[in-house]
């Protein structure tokens, strides 16, 4: 752990050096190659291209990696009845009227990505935990740690959603779709996601049929695994067309509950570009469909 932390500080100090820098040691340190900049192949070689040459400094990555403000580009995208309802919105986290909250919801930084609060039963809630953890939210610098520029701006907000489940009462299952210029590629299907249960990963095409070779959990998959498309798919990609259509490359999260569809958000840098976990296969696969505008540093 104090190696790790000593790591994330290097890693924070090298962001203020140089964004550019911290990339390159970032991407040694996972791929054990360097990053070859002026001509990126995989997703996550351009992934970080975009990150450090467009996405940095662009006012509609920033307000669409907001939790909060990308509600109103979806509104925009003419998507607004996919949004989840919004029962609270706060700068401090001392502002939250506990007793006004209904038993089940979920609070979310808007800023950065893996703080949130999920309350299934508020009896339950360890109320001065909860606010104790989202009082470190306010101070995180997350977004220095791989140089995810895009989120620096992004002034910081809780925000309080319905909680959401699936048809059985457990947690809805994720889907991502990677997109490249507004034309959704493949959907990676997050199923079983629950605590202290690893979920598993299936990519999928825009008809559900099985890319059995694009994850180990495909590969493991059995030989009669079918994915039947939930009630509301056909919509889900229709939006996602919507919402995507002004970025080369950008991951749309949605879940479906009972046959609706509900934004979930959008990620710019799945993985902060650096996921040594994804087949090399598949790696090359989607970065062959990411068109980069001209590549001009």
């Amino acid at each position: 752990m104090i190696i790790h932390n000593l790591w994330i500080l290097l890693m924070k100090g090298l962001t203020l050096i140089s964004p550019t820098l911290n990339t390159k040691v970032q991407y040694l340190h996972c791929f054990h190659k360097r990053l070859d900049l002026k001509h990126p192949v995989t997703s996550n070689e351009k992934t970080l291209w975009l990150k450090l040459n467009t996405y940095y400094n662009n006012p509609l990555i920033t307000q669409c990696a907001d939790k909060y403000a990308v509600r109103e580009y979806v509104k925009q995208c003419g998507c607004e009845d996919i949004l989840n309802d919004l029962l609270g919105v706060w700068e401090s986290e001392k502002d939250i009227n506990w007793d006004k909250l209904p038993n089940r919801f979920v609070l979310k930084n808007n800023y950065g990505c893996a703080m949130n609060i999920i309350v299934p039963d508020k009896s339950q809630l360890d109320i001065p935990a909860a606010t104790k953890e989202m009082r470190t939210w306010f101070r995180s610098t997350f977004h220095l740690t791989a140089s995810e520029m895009q989120y620096a701006k992004i002034p910081r907000k809780i925000i309080c959603e319905r909680y959401l489940e699936s048809d059985n009462g457990g947690t809805p299952d994720d889907y991502k779709i990677y997109c490249c210029d507004g034309m959704p590629t493949y959907v990676m299907v997050c199923v079983g996601r629950q605590k202290d249960v690893r979920p598993k990963f299936y990519y999928v095409d825009l008809e559900g049929n099985l890319q059995r070779e694009f994850t180990r959990d495909g590969l493991n998959a059995p030989q009669d695994f079918h994915y039947d498309k939930p009630e509301g798919w056909e919509y889900m990609i229709e939006c996602a067309k919507k919402l995507t259509k002004p970025f080369p490359f950008v991951r749309c999260d949605f879940y479906i509950c009972q046959g609706k569809v509900y934004f979930g958000e959008l990620t710019f840098t799945p993985s902060q570009g650096l996921d040594n976990r994804k087949l090399a296969y598949t790696d090359k696969l989607i970065g062959d469909l990411i068109q980069l505008p001209n590549k001009t540093n």
